[in-house]
């Protein structure tokens, strides 16, 4: 079962962390929040969060401007 990242589908891999999907995925934007089936997942825990199989991942650019 692949996980959702933003809405799509992405092939689940064994070990997969936030910041596997954060690289794959190509986001550039320096600020960015990120959330595992509803939680926050703190950047400094991005490297070792893993994602479970049909996990929903949602990943918020922050902007700002005026």
């Amino acid at each position: 079962m692949p996980i959702r990242v933003n809405g799509e589908a992405m092939e689940f891999r064994e070990g997969m962390t936030v910041e596997d999907v954060i690289r794959e995925k190509k986001s550039s934007f320096s600020l960015k929040t990120v959330f595992v089936n509803g939680k926050m997942v703190q950047r400094s825990d991005y490297q070792t969060t893993k994602l479970a199989d049909g996990d929903d991942v949602q990943v918020i650019h922050l902007m700002s401007g005026g």
